[in-house]
């Protein structure tokens, strides 16, 4: 779950504000891309950041080796690593792609880490119109492209039948739009032991998923110019809610220490061992539930609104970059290209469904980024399943694929999110105000915009 993953981000976030200084701001280094659609590269292509185990990678990584035999892939695989990669950067010995999240590229395209892609999707004919249109827009800087997206991830609400029942709660109580409503019933669905949480009944998810919460209630966090916004009124209403949804249930350290227990990808998870009612989490998550239904779960789901009714979700979701110095620009497009075609995704559902078969399980979807991927998948592959609260989570998420938005891309993208994810702890832990984190959050996301804005 990402809350788990805090620290980590946080410390990407320092390292990009202190090392990116060392790139060079200019946003067309590395040269201009000479390949072709018709061309053949060769030689070594060194991707970074794509740990590719599963059979969705695998599959896409030899559509790659079968199309370019003349091409050696290395894949240094791991999630990407920020110091890793602006050590390299530095150095003059980067790699030739890297897979990063959407979010990052701002940054690293206004410090000259990594190279606009222009040249590359026209040399090589990539259709950007297959992509979906938010995630285009994040990976786009002062109308340059900076990145090939691919997976998209969105939010909708995942329930507990059993926790429902046991409190005498309605699924259809389990909405976003009336605050006051999903208070209480959070309140009806929590169990407490020793003045200790044993069940959460709604966890909000922050801190990580401040962003939709404040989205939510109306207030957007980066402004369409890239400047930070996060000490909008209602980005802090949206905090000060949500801390006190916590409140009601034990209290953010009882709360955390508890929800910290949970064994979210095991077959007898939170939900099984009714440690939780209710929580927003992304698509991904459904595919991980499958196995636990032989330990007792029930599925349910309700889309994650605003304050006015309306489906809404945040946007997630990777990038293929190539950075500042990469040798092999040729290979790097044609794997970028490759990697998210219609044409290759298709193998990818192919060898998803393979696996299905063989564990005698179902299909959840693929959420590719790439739109056209997507709505032919769905039509080939995704069937009932025989789990009515299977199949109402993944038509949530599929609902919630053309609602969804991210951030405005910003070229302080990561020094905002580390602000606002510094802020929101604090606030968490009690030892400021919401507004007073968010003020404090804004004024060091501003500088940081400030600087790179004035080059």
């Amino acid at each position: 779950m990402k809350h788990l993953r805090l620290p980590v981000v946080l410390a990407a976030g320092t390292l990009v504000l202190t090392a990116c200084a060392g790139v060079g701001n200019n946003e067309d280094s590395g040269g201009s891309d000479q390949s072709s659609a018709d061309s053949t590269p060769s030689g070594t292509l060194n991707v970074m950041g794509f740990s590719g185990e599963d059979e969705v990678a695998q599959s896409r990584i030899a559509a790659f080796k079968a199309a370019y035999p003349t091409v050696t892939v290395k894949n240094n695989k791991g999630d990407f690593d920020a110091q890793q990669f602006l050590t390299a950067v530095s150095s003059g010995n980067p790699p030739d792609v890297v897979y990063m999240a959407r979010n990052l590229i701002g940054t690293y395209a206004a410090k000259g880490a990594i190279q606009p892609l222009d040249d590359c999707i026209k040399n090589n004919e990539i259709d950007t119109g297959q992509y979906r249109e938010a995630a285009m827009n994040e990976v786009k800087l002062k109308d340059k492209t900076y990145g090939i997206p691919e997976f998209y991830t969105v939010t909708a609400n995942l329930i507990s039948g059993k926790a429902l029942k046991s409190a005498g709660v309605a699924v259809e109580d389990i909405q976003t739009t009336d605050w006051d409503k999903l208070e209480q019933t959070a309140k009806q669905l929590y169990k407490a032991k020793a003045g200790r949480p044993a069940r959460i009944g709604y966890d909000p998810r922050m801190p990580d998923f401040f962003p939709i919460w404040a989205m939510a209630n109306g207030a957007e966090l980066v402004k369409p110019g890239g400047e930070p916004n996060l000490n909008d009124p209602k980005a802090v209403e949206a905090l000060q809610y949500t801390i006190k949804l916590i409140n009601d249930q034990g209290g953010w350290s009882n709360f955390k220490t508890f929800r910290d227990t949970f064994d979210i990808f095991g077959e007898q998870n939170q939900f099984t061992k009714d440690q939780l009612a209710v929580m927003p989490i992304e698509n991904w998550y459904v595919n991980v539930l499958r196995d636990a239904r032989k330990h007792g779960l029930e599925l349910a789901s309700t889309p994650f609104t605003n304050r006015q009714g309306e489906q809404i979700s945040t946007l997630g979701g990777s990038a293929w970059v190539v950075p500042k110095g990469a040798k092999n620009m040729d290979a790097a497009c044609k794997w970028a290209k490759t990697m998210t075609s219609l044409e290759t995704w298709h193998k990818a559902a192919e060898a998803r469904m393979q696996t299905v078969t063989k564990d005698k399980s179902f299909f959840t979807g693929l959420f590719t980024g790439n739109k056209s991927a997507d709505e032919e998948i769905k039509a080939k592959y995704l069937k009932p399943t025989g789990d009515a609260g299977f199949d109402q989570a993944i038509e949530n998420y599929y609902s919630a694929l053309d609602k969804a938005k991210s951030l405005n891309p910003s070229p302080a993208g990561a020094e905002i999110e580390a602000a606002w994810k510094n802020a929101v702890g604090k606030a968490l832990a009690g030892s400021v105000t919401p507004q007073a984190a968010l003020d404090q959050a804004q004024s060091e996301a501003k500088t940081a915009f400030d600087k790179v804005s004035q080059g």
